[in-house]
């Protein structure tokens, strides 16, 4: 085993949470240790265990996700320059904004290759101030990047309209990937109540505020539902939450590890976020055979067939939001199901998926083998 770590070239990956890895890269991560070593540097939140488990060394490293600490920040660029001088990859791939910018940075300046993956454009550039900030940043740590991958066509453009990158420097996956295997069709439940399903972290750009005041509405209808919560809290709606508890028109079911009991037993998925890169939690709903109601921007609408697989609506907008839950309601449960169905069979990015087009795993090793094998004596600065 010894002697085979030192024939293998070395691949750092670095991210801003172990959980979030574990469920959307496992596979690439596995398809990787076939034959390469695989470090992983992020902050232990989850399933760091189960990469252990795997072979694999994990090195906790905090990660102030959403602030802007200079000093912070300052402090996580030394320590990934502390890192590489350590580990000496031969290639780096790094995920989410702070380990694209700052290990990209290191990456530059020591000659490392390295490729990153942009998720999604969060709230970096909806205020000017900080996108003039962000944008050069993401100048600087991209410069040298063999490659960039965006999980959409809008957000590779947005970096292409504001000079950050060329056209041969991006790669679209167009998603993650999922595993139609793990998230196969479940046959659609006979739920005495209807059962909306939210899945995800219950923060403000996920579009809670325009969701609760949905359900309050359908409340004051008389309506007949409860709103499942499946996620971690990112910013403060306990308090809303309990209250809506205490209504009967919310269940808060917390983290959980295993997401598929909850898709099986929805009648229907709401995501209404403000930005995305691509929506997993929407493409495991369609896989699992759901109908869903998201908001019409890239990274959501991509996977649904408005008024086919469900309901588009517009984007930070209650009262379309309140209305196309309406609408689901008001369906029949066989018009429910059938929508499911066409999701699972029709929607364009299960297709793809099926096809392998869009298997972010399939192009991102095409890209890193293509890194590793065209450097026939791997040969870095260090410095």
């Amino acid at each position: 085993m010894a002697q085979d770590l030192l024939t293998k070239t070395k691949i750092l990956i670095i991210t801003n949470h172990s959980y979030m890895l574990y469920q959307f890269r496992k596979e690439l991560i596995q398809a990787l240790m076939k034959e390469h070593e695989v470090v992983l540097s992020m902050p232990f939140v989850g399933h760091e265990e189960d990469f252990k488990a795997m072979g694999i060394k994990c090195i906790d490293t905090p990660i102030d996700r959403r602030g802007m600490n200079p000093k912070t920040d300052l402090k996580l660029l030394h320590t990934y320059k502390r890192l590489m001088k350590e580990e000496l990859p031969d290639l780096v791939i790094t995920y989410s904004i702070k380990p694209n910018i700052y290990a990209g940075l290191v990456c530059r300046s020591m000659g490392i290759p390295y490729c990153a993956n942009v998720q999604g454009l969060g709230t970096a550039f909806q205020s000017k101030k900080i996108a003039m900030f962000v944008t050069m940043l993401y100048k600087m740590a991209l410069k040298k990047a063999r490659t960039v991958f965006f999980e959409n066509d809008t957000n590779a453009q947005e970096f292409i309209n504001r000079n950050i990158l060329k056209r041969d420097h991006i790669t679209v996956l167009h998603g993650a990937g999922i595993n139609l295997d793990k998230f196969n069709y479940v046959p659609y439940p006979s739920n005495d109540t209807f059962h909306f399903l939210y899945l995800g972290r219950i923060m403000k750009e996920k579009g809670i505020d325009e969701l609760f005041s949905s359900i309050r509405r359908l409340k004051e209808d008389n309506e007949s539902f409860i709103l499942d919560l499946v996620g971690f809290f990112e910013d403060e709606y306990k308090d809303q939450v309990e209250e809506l508890e205490k209504l009967g028109i919310v269940k808060f079911h917390g983290f959980q590890s295993d997401p598929r009991p909850f898709y099986s037993s929805s009648d229907a998925i709401v995501l209404p976020s403000y930005h995305e890169g691509m929506s997993n939690v929407l493409l495991e709903g369609a896989s699992t055979g759901r109908p869903l109601i998201t908001s019409y921007i890239p990274g959501c609408q991509e996977a649904v067939d408005d008024k086919v697989t469900g309901y588009l609506t517009e984007v930070k907008n209650s009262d379309d939001l309140y209305e196309k839950m309406k609408d689901m309601l008001h369906l029949t449960s066989s018009q429910r199901e059938e929508m499911g169905k066409q999701g699972r069979r029709n929607n364009r990015c299960i297709k793809a998926l099926i096809r392998g087009k869009m298997n972010g795993t399939k192009k991102l090793l095409d890209v890193t083998y293509m890194v590793i094998n065209c450097r026939t004596i791997l040969k870095c600065s260090y410095t």
